[in-house]
């Protein structure tokens, strides 16, 4: 007997949800979204001027979104998520609705429900998208686990309080810990 088949959503049907309800898309199986606590937001909010304010200073070209903003990973419509930040350098897959590809950088803080997203199916669908760089900020444990695609897919783990050099850029050091 043939087991019963999962119903297959469309970003469609995130369009579809009412306002205020969050949802992410992956393989045409929806991912409710709880709202993050304030930590998370504080969390967000200061990497995210960091990292602006480095790109600011040295006049970069690439631009830093936050949650809620769209990343359509692949070119079809059953895959649609919201990265905690994406940076994104190349201008020419932005427009109104979102990001169309992989961001260069993607960072998911987690929190008690995102956990198996974030360092599964989230991980293997932003490598295999071509993300150059992907941090997992894990504030219970007060670890980053930093994903350098790019090169070998080297992987590093960082506590808060560690300096930790960004992968796309080679001037850029963060420590989460002084941010805070």
């Amino acid at each position: 007997m043939p087991s019963p088949q999962k119903q297959t959503y469309t970003i469609d049907y995130i369009y579809s949800l009412p306002d205020g309800q969050r949802a992410e898309l992956i393989d045409g199986q929806i991912y409710d979204m709880a709202p993050p606590s304030a930590r998370h937001q504080d969390i967000i909010f200061s990497l995210s001027r960091k990292i602006a304010d480095h790109i600011d200073k040295k006049k970069g070209a690439c631009k830093i979104y936050l949650s809620p903003y769209a990343v359509f990973l692949n070119a079809d419509d059953r895959n649609y998520v919201e990265p905690d930040i994406s940076v994104i350098c190349d201008k020419n897959k932005l427009d109104d609705r979102g990001c169309h590809g992989a961001p260069d950088w993607v960072i998911e803080v987690v929190s008690p429900s995102s956990q198996k997203m974030d360092y599964g199916i989230k991980l293997f669908k932003y490598r295999t998208a071509k993300v150059r760089e992907y941090w997992i900020v894990n504030p219970m444990t007060r670890s980053i686990t930093v994903y350098d695609f790019e090169n070998d897919e080297k992987t590093q783990q960082y506590a808060f309080q560690d300096d930790i050099p960004v992968c796309i850029y080679d001037d850029l050091v963060i420590n989460i810990e002084k941010l805070l």
